[in-house]
């Protein structure tokens, strides 16, 4: 499990279109902002990642850096920033099954074909998004063991604005005996 306040994993894929992701040598004013997603076959995800595009901007004026990411290779990753429409958001993909689960991502196994008819990979990662500091310390994370119920963008917008403006510490940190 991560802990808010602690350093997080290390985590570099490669993007669709904007050279290879290393969270460590990234430099956003406020956060980094990944957003773990299930992979083309969800069209959850698509529906999700489509108002993650519309918000970009959003993100971008309050010094939050986004990327999407999922296991998929990077012609289903292709598929699903061309299906989205979203030309500004980076798509990172090839994350392994092993850094996923670092993560704390919940796995699947695969059920053949979706509702929109296609096929699940073997072995995939369920969704999870996550507030990284540029200290590379863990601020918000939440992980999902379904394609539903993932946080709102637009309230995690309000929240990022708040936690600015009263300089609102991560929480969750106690580890301590109870």
């Amino acid at each position: 499990m991560l802990t808010p306040r602690q350093t997080v994993p290390a985590l570099a894929v490669p993007t669709l279109a904007h050279g290879d992701f290393d969270l460590a040598t990234e430099a956003p004013q406020r956060f980094t902002m990944l957003v773990f997603y299930r992979g083309l076959h969800c069209p959850v995800c698509a529906k999700y990642l489509a108002e993650l595009g519309r918000l970009l901007p959003e993100f971008e004026e309050r010094g939050v850096g986004v990327i999407a990411l999922s296991s998929d290779g990077r012609e289903r990753a292709q598929a699903m920033a061309d299906k989205i429409g979203a030309t500004d958001l980076r798509f990172g993909y090839e994350l392994t099954l092993a850094k996923a689960r670092e993560w704390g991502l919940y796995l699947s196994s695969s059920r053949g074909k979706t509702s929109i008819g296609i096929e699940e990979p073997a072995l995939f990662s369920e969704p999870g998004l996550f507030l990284v500091r540029p200290d590379g310390t863990l601020y918000y994370g939440a992980v999902q063991t379904m394609p539903f119920a993932r946080p709102h963008f637009d309230e995690l917008l309000g929240a990022i604005d708040f936690a600015i403006q009263k300089d609102y510490p991560a929480r969750g940190e106690y580890t301590g005996a109870v």
